[in-house]
């Protein structure tokens, strides 16, 4: 009986050889055409995010837990079930810095322009008092906390105006409590009455902290950058690199002694910058830490490649641990406030995963190169110590491109 599935009489629409199967053992062309109703290019790509969320399934918790199990896996030929090794490394890398990238836009968004903390109030105290006299209490409580803030010579120009607005809207808050307590509001008169003044003074030859004059203005006029000019290099790129310190300049310059915006707007040109090559300049590494390994190995007579492996693996997990420590440390900083004991817990979780890094990539090492635990701590210290400084060059030279945004 002739089976079904027989492809008997049939030929390639590409190379017209007869086929044995759904495709073409010359070619390589399916016999199935990509023209296709709109419910089975659906169920297809239905199929492929599954069957790739299955080898995320039998990927990620090894890599993670199980130190040099995927790069014998690849050696042993066994591959189907795992994420290659190349895409697994981009993949984790581009999440992680993403993920990274967004926990600095948070903390900076704290800190706000230029360095000076943003001012924040909480009227909730005033809200929820349940008697004129706490609620006269929360109200003085909250003006001496902006007081202090202002005195303390932390808070830019503009911020000390949002001061006094955020003093008027609790002195509004009071009052509308107060009345809804059946007590006396508080009078129009004491509700605009501005905060007491500080003196604005530039900061002394001892390093004290003031608040930065309100007449510093943005970029000088006229300011001009000195022109690169390296004998040996082409005029090209003699260009390129004075474009680079004239932006390099202005960027430092709107950060030091611009207006609030000018100031944020250099911030994030330069995280932003500084993200962007982080991706170009690690892939650079890889390639780089593959090198290293050959050296430190060369009698084991292992082939580049298999070097190479080792070496996407090993940054596949330090990018999948970043990103878990960057998560860990966002939920901590959400959760701390509603419940302690979860950034407690979330806290002790974040140093295991800074610990578990060295320790990982040590038995990684031990179980791939199959080598005596002296040589491989050795060795281990030796190549730490290398890539420490590659990676201190690398990251110099990111934040210097992210400056030069």
């Amino acid at each position: 009986m002739k089976s079904l599935t027989s492809h008997e009489g049939l030929h390639c629409a590409n190379c017209g050889t007869p086929l044995q199967g759904e495709f073409c053992h010359e070619c390589g062309q399916s016999i199935h055409s990509v023209l296709k109703p709109v419910h089975a290019m659906a169920e297809e790509t239905l199929e492929t995010v599954l069957h790739i969320d299955g080898r995320i399934v039998h990927t990620l918790p090894p890599l993670l837990l199980k130190p040099g199990f995927l790069t014998l896996e690849f050696f042993s030929g066994r591959r189907v079930r795992y994420i290659a090794p190349f895409r697994l490394m981009f993949v984790l890398c581009v999440l992680s810095f993403f993920v990274f990238h967004l926990a600095i836009d948070q903390i900076s968004g704290k800190i706000g322009t230029g360095g000076f903390p943003l001012v924040s109030v909480n009227g909730s105290a005033i809200e929820n008092a349940h008697s004129p006299v706490q609620v006269r209490k929360a109200l003085q409580k909250q003006l001496d906390g902006l007081q202090t803030a202002r005195a303390t010579g932390l808070l830019s120009p503009s911020l000390l105006d949002q001061t006094s607005v955020a003093a008027r809207d609790l002195r509004q808050k009071a009052s509308r409590r107060l009345l809804e307590l059946g007590a006396a509001p508080i009078s129009a008169a004491s509700i605009a009455e501005p905060l007491p003044s500080v003196t604005v003074k530039p900061a002394d030859a001892t390093g004290a902290t003031a608040i930065v004059p309100d007449d510093v203005g943005g970029k000088a006029s006229g300011q001009e950058s000195t022109p690169v000019q390296i004998a040996w290099l082409p005029d090209m790129v003699n260009a390129r690199l004075t474009e680079l310190g004239k932006h390099i300049q202005d960027n430092m310059h709107a950060l030091k002694r611009g207006d609030p915006v000018a100031r944020q707007e250099a911030q994030q040109r330069m995280i932003s910058g500084a993200f962007s090559t982080l991706p170009p300049t690690m892939f650079v590494l890889i390639p780089v830490f593959a090198i290293l390994l050959k050296l430190f190995y060369v009698f084991r007579r292992r082939l580049y490649m298999e070097h190479l492996i080792v070496a996407l693996h090993s940054h596949a997990f330090m990018f999948l641990s970043l990103l878990l420590i960057t998560v860990t440390g966002m939920l901590s900083t959400w959760l701390r406030p509603h419940a302690a004991w979860t950034g407690y817990a979330l806290g002790l979780l974040q140093g295991a995963l800074m610990l578990w890094i060295p320790i990982y990539l040590l038995i990684m090492q031990k179980r791939i190169y199959r080598q005596g635990w002296p040589m491989t701590v050795l060795k281990f210290w030796c190549i730490g110590w290398c890539y420490f400084w590659l990676l201190t060059i690398a990251l110099t030279v990111a934040a210097l491109l992210g400056m030069a945004h």
